[in-house]
């Protein structure tokens, strides 16, 4: 990646990779101070790679959270995970993530085949959620995958992550600043908030719903910021618009208090039948 901010500093990429739900997203926001990925407690809500840049004493470390990889259904499964597992090249360190609550299972082994596991990190998060003798045990069954380093951490409390970062600080090889000091995502802002509005989805939603919803920001004229919510079904617009439309009226209010003083959004749900299952559709949604 060329910079624009070329002076040399210690920097590099660090991937995060693993299953749904094990914590990718939020361990990126604790690292980087703000939330730089939506998170949810329901799997799968990761769909693109979104970048994360922590900044300090001469390092700059670009941090890369990924969908968590599963077995697919849909051409959208597809798509994420060979989104995630391309991310694992061309960076200086990847962590597998593991959840500490959960045992080691043959979908984490998949993840963990796929990648030079002697080179990378393994990270059994939510620590806060376990038992110490869980956290042993899951260590102690992980000590077979023969890994670089292992590190307990609680990407929600943050025990652990400050050994982690340490760590991955250093083993960043010089290297040219990527991005400047206040910029702490590559997130575009139209594509920010068509990810805040489907987080607010995933929030209110029930049962497999929150899995046939996409969002876009199809109008921007600041402070109005027009978003579309497909849905696959006719029978799932209701459910989304909720009754009056009092459930995307909340929503609404949702992601405008997290938006720029003064914003306006508009939110409107459309039925495209099946796009999960459609190339063009797909391309057109960024996946």
């Amino acid at each position: 990646m060329k910079s624009d901010y070329p002076y040399r500093v210690r920097s590099g990429f660090v991937t995060f990779v693993g299953r749904p739900n094990v914590g990718k997203s939020t361990l990126v926001n604790s690292i980087c101070g703000t939330k730089v990925s939506i998170v949810s407690n329901k799997p799968q809500t990761t769909r693109t790679r979104v970048r994360g840049v922590h900044h300090g004493d001469g390092v700059q470390i670009v941090f890369v959270d990924t969908p968590g990889i599963h077995k697919p259904v849909t051409a959208l499964g597809e798509r994420v995970n060979a989104t995630a597992l391309d991310s694992v090249n061309d960076v200086d360190v990847v962590c597998l993530l593991i959840d500490a609550c959960k045992p080691f299972g043959r979908g984490d082994q998949w993840v963990a085949d796929r990648i030079d596991i002697a080179q990378a990190f393994v990270v059994v998060n939510k620590i806060d959620k376990a038992t110490p003798e869980q956290v042993l045990s899951q260590l102690q069954a992980l000590s077979s995958l023969g890994a670089a380093e292992y590190f307990p951490v609680s990407a929600f409390s943050g025990k652990g992550v400050p050994e982690l970062l340490t760590a991955l600080r250093a083993k960043m090889p010089e290297g040219p600043q990527y991005y400047p000091p206040e910029m702490i995502s590559d997130n575009e802002e139209a594509q920010w908030v068509a990810e805040l509005v489907r987080e607010q989805l995933l929030a209110v939603l029930k049962d497999e719903l929150p899995y046939s919803v996409a969002t876009r920001v199809t109008e921007w004229e600041w402070p109005r910021v027009r978003c579309e919510i497909l849905v696959e079904r006719e029978s799932q617009k209701g459910m989304v618009i909720g009754k009056g439309g009092e459930l995307l009226k909340k929503v609404g209010q949702k992601v405008r208090s997290q938006m720029k003083e003064g914003a306006y959004i508009e939110l409107h749900v459309v039925v495209d039948k099946d796009w999960q299952q459609k190339p063009d559709r797909l391309e057109r949604l960024g996946y």
